[in-house]
């Protein structure tokens, strides 16, 4: 099988990973720089091309940065076109990246997240803070990415003091209710094909209530409750998503759902849990990859 890794750096550990993973079961494999490929949208004959040079794989996996989601899903959407298989959708790659739209789907579902808030008025500032219980709450700006843009306001004062600075600055925020037994770490669960291949528990630093190990956090393998499981396991099913990253806070209530990442860092999970998870996706590649299976129906 001809598999392209849409990834801007081939040196990043969960694309080489992904490379080795593929060719030590005997594929052909390539890297491609996404941001550098440019479409040919024709009626009929649909193309993909970096450099001049047309590009055709029997499939996919996308590795798109949060900072380029505009034009990484459009080249997924255009390899789709062709007919390629790709290992999440164009579709479900946007739905996870919106976090709004994210968790209305989940909460449509019925699936467990931390009470939560949105507004555009400054003038509504109060009844946010009010429908997640008041302080102290969590505000996210919706753009953000690995911990950056979440703030913890310990004061009701604090809250409307940073919620009203990010209003000016015309940002989109989420105020959340803050989940204080979980101690500052959350879960990743990994799921590939619609089963959870490996799961880890993020701590966050002394004094740090974010868990990411981008800022620090230490990782350790977990064992999962049969409910925390399905949770995952439902949470990626929503947002359609073959491959997905589940991070979850143990409440008092079960398990919550915080985000659904579409392109999930092997790093980590693989070091903390030492299990073989992109062998896992190129394994759901190999059952799944036929020529056309790209259709993802809208959602209502």
């Amino acid at each position: 099988m001809k598999i392209g890794i849409l990834s801007q750096k081939a040196s990043l550990y969960s694309t080489s990973r992904l490379k080795e993973a593929a060719k030590k079961r005997g594929h052909e494999v390539r890297v491609v720089d996404y941001a550098r490929c440019y479409m040919n949208i024709t009626s009929h004959r649909p193309q993909v091309l970096l450099g001049g040079e047309p590009l055709h794989f029997d499939a996919v996996i996308p590795r798109i940065g949060a900072s380029m989601t505009f034009y990484g899903t459009a080249v997924v959407r255009q390899f789709e076109m062709m007919g390629i298989y790709s290992a999440n959708t164009s579709q479900a790659i946007s739905r996870s990246r919106d976090k709004l739209r994210c968790l209305q789907l989940l909460a449509r579902e019925g699936i467990g997240l931390p009470v939560t808030s949105f507004a555009r008025s400054p003038k509504d500032i109060d009844s946010l803070i009010e429908i997640v219980g008041g302080a102290p709450l969590v505000i996210k700006l919706l753009e953000g990415t690995q911990g950056v843009g979440v703030v913890l306001a310990e004061t009701d004062k604090a809250a409307e003091s940073v919620i009203s600075a990010f209003r000016q600055l015309d940002a989109n925020i989420l105020v959340q209710e803050f989940i204080k037994e979980a101690g500052g770490s959350d879960l990743r669960c990994f799921v590939v094909g619609g089963k959870v291949v490996a799961a880890m528990k993020r701590q966050g630093p002394e004094g740090e209530f974010r868990s990411n190990l981008h800022r620090g956090g230490s990782a350790t393998k977990v064992k999962l409750s049969p409910e925390e499981r399905q949770t995952a396991v439902r949470a990626a099913k929503v947002l359609r998503l073959n491959v997905a990253g589940v991070d979850m806070l143990r409440s008092n209530h079960g398990p919550v759902v915080m985000e659904v990442n579409s392109s999930p860092g092997l790093e980590g999970i693989e070091g903390s849990t030492e299990k073989d998870v992109a062998g896992a996706i190129i394994e759901f590649l190999e059952k799944n990859a036929k020529p056309g299976k790209t259709k993802d129906r809208a959602e209502g």
